[in-house]
């Protein structure tokens, strides 16, 4: 490693936007990225969902936010509306783009002509590859962390093995 350039830990997170456990784990993102900042990498992956008839959607719509510079703001923010994702569809997507500042009408278009499918389907094939089956899960440090059968300490976990990869990468 260059001793320069600190070591970036990897923290994959496979999300269905709208999933009230993702929206849950939100507060848990926010610490771990306050507690290690640049010293770590979160890398937002999709996995939309059966149960979730807007999932989908959701993740095509982040997938336009993050091609127009505003994808983290827009994740967070639809996380944040995931209950009214189930009662308003589709036209939360667009409106919520609009507030953020991103091109709605080509969130919209992106919805039509499904440009960003490939990328959703691939998360979720990469996901069920490493066994993911709910949300919020975690791949940290090649270990898996599954959020959907219970939050309870994981947060912890996570802080834990980001710690140990960090002192291993400094000789500590």
């Amino acid at each position: 490693m260059n001793p320069n350039r600190p070591r970036r830990v990897v923290i994959d997170q496979w999300c269905d936007l709208q999933c009230p456990d993702c929206h849950r784990a939100e507060s848990d993102v926010r610490a771990l990225r306050e507690r290690f900042g640049d010293a770590l990498e979160l890398r937002r992956r999709h996995f939309p969902l059966p149960g979730h008839p807007h999932a989908l959607a959701a993740a095509q719509a982040a997938e336009e936010a993050f091609a127009q510079g505003r994808g983290d703001a827009y994740w967070t923010a639809l996380l944040a509306r995931w209950a009214e994702l189930g009662e308003r569809g589709p036209r939360l997507l667009t409106e919520l783009a609009a507030e953020l500042g991103l091109d709605a009408g080509e969130v919209d278009t992106a919805l039509i002509d499904g440009r960003h499918l490939l990328a959703v389907d691939a998360d979720h094939a990469e996901g069920q590859a490493l066994g993911v089956t709910g949300t919020p899960t975690y791949v940290v440090g090649g270990e898996r962390l599954d959020g959907g059968r219970s939050q309870e300490g994981l947060r912890e976990r996570i802080e834990a093995i980001v710690e140990a990869l960090l002192a291993q990468d400094s000789g500590l």
